[in-house]
């Protein structure tokens, strides 16, 4: 590969990681372009070079930010698997370890999907489809753990109370929140089917 080549993932890489790290922090709407420019040691053609808007420069923090945040989550979960966990517990105990990790401010899909504050947007339409899939992950771990009937039923409902506590632990400050989730999502996995 060219040196040229090289320079120019490497600067859009640091483009994406600085702005992935401002907009987590901060929010995506209060974070400028001068700013990622800055903070990333890029020209400000450099980056135009590379996302000719924010909305570009939003998508691609977003589908960055997944592949960051699944390859974490999946780590803290085979922590807790290879601990003795079942894989619905250890879920939660992931969830737990990430409103206890430095910097935790909820839900970068949630967070840039309500600062967008557009359903068209590319950055909107991204976030909805991250949810998507992290609710598909949640059904087929239960399926896992009580069959497909159960994850059908109940995955609706649990993947509202993951949303939830999220959110929780935001306002509140506080990791309890997977605590609560995973209590009650429990509870609703071990109820007797009824026919």
């Amino acid at each position: 590969m060219s040196k040229a080549r090289t320079g120019k993932s490497d600067a859009r890489q640091r483009i994406v990681e600085t702005a992935e790290r401002l907009f987590y922090a901060e929010g995506v709407r209060a974070v400028g372009i001068d700013r990622i420019i800055a903070e990333a040691e890029v020209a400000k053609m450099t980056l135009y070079n590379h996302f000719p808007s924010k909305d570009d420069l939003i998508l691609a923090v977003l589908q960055y930010r997944e592949e960051k945040f699944d390859a974490l989550f999946e780590k803290w979960m085979q922590k807790h698997v290879k601990a003795g966990m079942n894989r619905l517990e250890a879920f939660f105990a992931a969830l737990k370890d990430w409103f206890k990790s430095p910097g935790f401010r909820g839900c970068m899909f949630i967070n840039s999907c309500a600062e967008l504050a557009d359903a068209n947007h590319a950055g909107s339409k991204f976030a909805a489809q991250h949810k998507d899939r992290f609710h598909e992950m949640q059904k087929q771990i239960i399926n896992e753990c009580a069959g497909a009937k159960a994850a059908e039923s109940l995955a609706p409902a649990i993947s509202l109370m993951v949303e939830g506590a999220i959110v929780t632990a935001v306002m509140e400050r506080s990791a309890k929140p997977a605590d609560v989730a995973r209590a009650a999502a429990l509870a609703l996995v071990a109820q007797p089917k009824k026919n």
